[in-house]
């Protein structure tokens, strides 16, 4: 592989051939990241990566466009049908180019939104202050009520929703294991006329494989996406309108000419290939063996009597309070895990008395090791060695996972396809 790289740029050849090696012989179970088949790889190193194609299909600033206008109208179909949608714009070039769009589609500066708090499982881009977007817009969040059950509290949801009229009430998240009550949601946002949002990245994979409620069944209007995680596509964005013309419109004029230049064909033809592997009967099998390889692993942490919030999941993510159940922080057990050869992430829990760089827990899920075809024991392992290498913390638990996690890799290499 890569011969033409090993040939012309050994650094950067080396660089790859390092982190397939780690890919290959560790996990990741790091919830947003997965394995692409290789017809998706091969998608993006095509020569569709030469071409310009500003504008939309028919509607191209540049000549030499049959072959494009066919690919994206391909992938704007399947997207259209693996979701429910009348309208799908494949453009966004990430998730949170997504949510931009969709935020200038909509808004007009100082306008509000509704959103989650980042802290109790929200995204960046969902309004925290870092992010460029708060200059721009107004953001109010809403919590859980309950961290030991991940209840949603939608009754002060609502009146925040009447007391500051927001323009769209935004659903979603990044690190939240429960699912969300979409009714309330829309039941708020019709009540003070808003638009329903759901950000679904981080479950897309699982709303295309029917193993959670589709939000559009509920009436929400707009959902933003990545096109990788669960939904294993290539990285990239992607924003779907359930029935509004009017949205769509304006959704494509935020798109482009409003926040993107030219699109990025060799990727929009991986979002193609990925979402005809997704319309496959066999990807709501892998959809569900997501949530049931979470539940296994859930079982060993309360058999542990180890601190997760929401008390467990009900989607493909777990997130644990290392700090109380091990007495070490989150920055400290990612990187152990990893030396043992478990790759997850930091990350923040609700009302956490640490920072973001050192906080107090991990968040760790299931879709790409479900990928290697994991099983429900196999995950329960893995669980089994994550809380022995957090317990112990000495190099000789470490290495002795690290064979273990190597040698359960190795049974289960990284497909090339899927069936």
């Amino acid at each position: 592989m890569y011969s033409h790289i090993k040939k012309q740029d050994k650094e950067v050849f080396g660089a790859i051939a390092g982190e397939d090696k780690r890919q290959r012989e560790g996990l990741e179970l790091i919830p947003s990241e997965n394995y692409v088949s290789a017809a998706v790889k091969e998608a993006m190193a095509s020569s569709l990566t030469n071409k310009y194609s500003e504008g939309y299909p028919g509607r191209r600033y540049y000549g030499g466009q049959q072959f494009t206008d066919a690919i994206e109208m391909v992938a704007i179909e399947r997207a259209k049908k693996l979701f429910g949608a009348k309208y799908a714009n494949v453009q966004p070039l990430g998730g949170a180019n997504a949510n931009i769009a969709m935020y200038f589609a909509l808004l007009q500066p100082g306008d509000t939104v509704l959103g989650m708090d980042l802290s109790h499982g929200g995204h960046l881009t969902h309004g925290h202050p870092v992010t460029y977007l708060t200059k721009i817009y107004t953001f109010v969040h809403y919590q859980m009520k309950n961290v030991e059950t991940g209840e949603i509290d939608y009754e002060a949801m609502r009146r925040t929703a009447k007391k500051v009229k927001p323009k769209i009430v935004l659903a979603g998240f990044s690190a939240y294991p429960r699912e969300l009550d979409y009714t309330k949601f829309v039941a708020i946002a019709r009540e003070v006329g808003a638009i329903a949002v759901m950000d679904i990245a981080h479950i897309a994979g699982l709303i295309a494989g029917k193993a959670v409620r589709n939000p559009f069944d509920d009436g929400f209007d707009i959902m933003t996406t990545t096109t990788h995680k669960a939904l294993r596509g290539p990285r990239g964005g992607l924003i779907l309108v359930r029935e509004s013309e009017e949205l769509a419109k304006k959704i494509d004029k935020a798109v482009f000419p409003g926040l993107q230049g030219g699109p990025h064909m060799h990727q929009i033809a991986a979002k193609a290939v990925a979402f005809g592997e997704a319309l496959k009967p066999s990807f709501k099998k892998y959809a569900k063996q997501i949530l049931k390889n979470t539940k296994a692993m859930e079982k060993v942490f309360k058999k542990h009597g180890a601190r997760m919030i929401a008390g467990g999941s009900d989607n493909h993510l777990i997130l644990l309070d290392v700090s109380e159940s091990f007495q070490i922080s989150g920055a400290e057990a990612e990187a152990l895990l990893d030396r043992a050869g478990m790759t997850l992430n930091k990350n923040v829990i609700a009302d956490d008395t640490r920072k973001p760089m050192d906080p107090s827990g991990i968040r760790f899920g299931t879709p790409a090791v479900t990928t290697r075809g994991f099983k429900e024991k196999d995950c329960a392992q893995v669980a089994e060695l994550m809380i022995e290498v957090l317990t112990k913390r000495n190099d000789a638990t470490v290495e002795k996972a690290r064979r273990a996690i190597k040698k359960l890799a190795l049974t289960h290499p990284i497909p090339e396809s899927f069936p």
